[in-house]
């Protein structure tokens, strides 16, 4: 498997595991230096974002994948994604479903001893 279809697999079970609240596998995912900014500017490391999805602030109902590219440099031990996603936030305040589609960028860095793990995200709402 290229190290393109290794990253476009590990986003999609990135997103999986953040719609279902599976923190081994984020923790997992996430490097231990993860700088993470929302797309309203607010910025996490991995401990913070950790505990926003399982406190439920950070929540993801569905997260589907408009677009993926992904480059990879430094003989496959660097990857940059960019995607467009739209993300089923649940019921909002007025009980109707709640929406936001987001231009993103991700920088994941492959290492001997963990393999693939994210290192950068950062989000840009997008117009419905």
């Amino acid at each position: 498997m290229s190290a393109i279809q290794e990253i476009e697999q590990l986003e999609r079970r990135r997103f999986d595991a953040q719609i279902v609240k599976d923190l081994p596998t984020l923790e997992e995912i996430f490097a231990d230096d993860l700088i993470y900014t929302h797309s309203n500017g607010h910025q996490d490391d991995k401990t913070s974002y950790l505990a926003s999805i399982e406190s439920g602030q950070s929540r993801y109902d569905k997260v589907d994948i408009e677009s993926l590219t992904v480059r990879t440099y430094n003989a496959d031990h660097t990857a940059v994604v960019n995607g467009l996603i739209q993300i089923d936030l649940g019921p909002g305040a007025d009980g109707q479903p709640s929406f936001t589609r987001i231009k993103y960028v991700v920088v994941y860095i492959k290492t001997d001893v963990k393999g693939w793990q994210l290192v950068l995200w950062h989000a840009q709402k997008q117009a419905a």
